[in-house]
């Protein structure tokens, strides 16, 4: 069995090759072809921790992420999310592969938000904002640079200092909330806030929104009038059940992503679009299969 660290994955994982991957997974769980219970959590508490379960089968491998989420960790200078993705030969259930997920988790969450905004997002979009300076942030930055051309990156969080020292990382302005999010066509969301950050009244008509933290179904980032939108997610069954913002607004869900990814609605994309991103199996499974089948050691006779 094969182990791979947090470096080797680097090496293997290219976001060129991550979005289109990410979005035959999409595609795949939203036509019945994955099979994939919704995550198991457990809470750890004291600290305040999380620990979960992700399975799935997918048309492309069999395997399981165990991930953790602690947000004190942010005060101890270590990431607030850690993750192992382990792989097995659906054929024989003979173990493959052993790998470091919390790269993965940070690029196939940039990578799924890079397809949905590749998809409904204006194709003239030139201004982003990020909502948040963690590892998503970032990750959310050269993602989707890769689908549209910002000519303007706005930046707020929390954390003024952290907010100024992100933004002249990546060559942008940091600024409050509301004028970060004003006139973008772009917003990305990736904080820790069990409360909701992000007016509707803000958004700009016809803009896209990547919401891809509170995971909790007593958290949120998105006020009511921000989720009376055009509310797409990944999976109907996972939102339904962990998305506060989608639970305690009672927000309509149009679709999910891979539906109109596949062409079975339309996307919408002249309207203001939402996209509830809460992370599933299938995306681990994929990502890693990329990276157990570009590592040499792991190419299969078969």
């Amino acid at each position: 069995m094969l182990y791979l660290d947090e470096g080797q994955v680097r090496r293997h994982l290219r976001l060129e090759e991550l979005i289109p991957a990410m979005e035959k997974a999409l595609i795949d769980f939203s036509a019945g072809k994955v099979i994939q219970p919704v995550r198991s959590v457990i809470m750890v508490d004291p600290p305040g921790g999380f620990f979960g379960m992700m399975p799935a089968l997918t048309p492309d491998g069999l395997g399981l992420k165990i991930v953790t989420f602690y947000p004190p960790n942010a005060e101890l200078g270590i990431p607030t999310h850690m993750a192992t993705i382990f792989l097995v030969d659906p054929e024989t259930g003979a173990p493959l592969a052993v790998m470091d997920g919390t790269l993965i988790t940070e690029m196939r969450t940039a990578a799924v938000s890079a397809a949905a905004t590749k998809l409904l997002a204006a194709p003239d979009a030139s201004v982003l904002a990020i909502l948040g300076s963690g590892v998503q942030a970032r990750s959310h930055v050269g993602a989707l640079r890769l689908v549209r051309r910002f000519e303007e990156v706005r930046v707020w969080s929390p954390t003024k200092a952290h907010a100024k020292r992100f933004a002249e990382e990546i060559g942008a302005k940091a600024m409050s909330t509301e004028d970060a999010v004003r006139d973008a066509d772009v917003v990305v969301t990736a904080t820790n806030s069990k409360m909701s950050i992000l007016r509707g009244v803000w958004l700009k008509p016809g803009c896209h929104i990547n919401a891809v933290s509170a995971c909790r179904p007593d958290w949120r980032e998105l006020d009511d009038d921000a989720m009376r939108n055009v509310v797409f997610v990944d999976s109907r069954e996972a939102a339904t059940k962990e998305s506060g913002d989608v639970i305690l607004s009672g927000a309509k869900i149009y679709a999910e992503l891979g539906e109109a990814l596949a062409g079975k609605v339309p996307p919408r994309a002249s309207e203001t679009t939402i996209f509830k991103s809460l992370g599933m199996a299938v995306e681990d499974i994929a990502a890693a299969m990329l990276v157990y089948r570009a590592a040499p050691a792991t190419r299969s006779p078969r």
